[in-house]
């Protein structure tokens, strides 16, 4: 016997809550667990333990649903609500997650809820992407949804200062100096972010090459780089230095070869 999804609303639209809520209602295997309308409200409401889907509406009143994220409980869905926005939109197809236009239509609702029931028959892992986003890249003005730590969020990808693979995961090294692990190959990686920008000096190290500061001789066979950020310097290959010569010259970093 299937089992029931308990959902919850957020939207600062109380006709826009009211119609999905009239759409969920004739959907089987689907009960309303609460609804809020403000960012406030939101957090206590993800604070709950009693739900497993999350609809959350990205434009709110005072701030945006991506400031919740970090707020629902591991193990729930995400679906996305949104008004026509173009980088929004782009933003989730290229992350290949779901989301809902405004104003949300029975049928595209039905396909949501049956792509994210044969996500969890299948045991993806929860608020994973639920659709392939095969052969698109993120751009430098993009933001990239990654999974750390039971909790998710997006990241703008210009943040990214170097990834590194850490066996089964790897290491988002963040301007600022944070460190994310995340559950993703170094390959993946490598096929989803800007290929002119992040260039694989290592076979476990990519590295933006507009946060190297610096790349110093070590040794007879190994260069160093500095990144601008307050981490240890990343080791190089010379043979795969050699191999980006034509990068770093189309990226004006010529002068920092050694």
């Amino acid at each position: 016997m299937p089992t029931t999804r308990r959902a919850l609303l957020i939207d600062d639209e109380p006709l826009a809550r009211l119609e999905l809520r009239r759409l969920l209602g004739a959907a089987p295997g689907v009960e309303i667990a609460g609804e809020a309308g403000t960012l406030n409200d939101a957090r206590a409401l993800l604070g709950r333990a009693d739900y497993d889907l999350v609809f959350l509406d990205i434009q709110l009143r005072g701030g945006s649903g991506f400031d919740l994220l970090d707020s629902v409980k591991p193990g729930a869905q995400i679906v996305f609500v949104t008004a026509y926005d173009r980088f929004a939109l782009r933003a989730f197809e290229v992350n290949a997650l779901d989301y809902l236009l405004k104003p949300v239509s029975g049928p595209r609702l039905a396909a949501t809820l049956q792509r994210l029931g044969e996500a969890r028959t299948l045991a993806v892992a929860p608020a994973a992407p639920v659709a392939a986003a095969a052969g698109r890249r993120l751009t430098m003005d993009d933001r990239v949804f990654v999974k750390t730590d039971g909790t998710t969020r997006f990241v703008p990808v210009v943040s990214i200062c170097a990834v590194r693979s850490a066996e089964n995961y790897t290491e988002l090294l963040l301007h600022g100096g944070q460190t994310l692990l995340v559950l993703r190959t170094l390959k993946s990686w490598e096929e989803t972010l800007p290929e002119a920008q992040f260039v694989r000096i290592h076979r476990q190290v990519l590295v933006n090459l507009a946060r190297v500061k610096k790349i110093e001789r070590s040794g007879d066979d190994e260069v160093v780089f500095h990144l601008d950020v307050p981490v240890s310097p990343l080791t190089a290959s010379r043979r795969a230095l050699a191999e980006l010569r034509s990068k770093f010259a189309a990226a004006g970093l010529e002068g920092l070869l050694p």
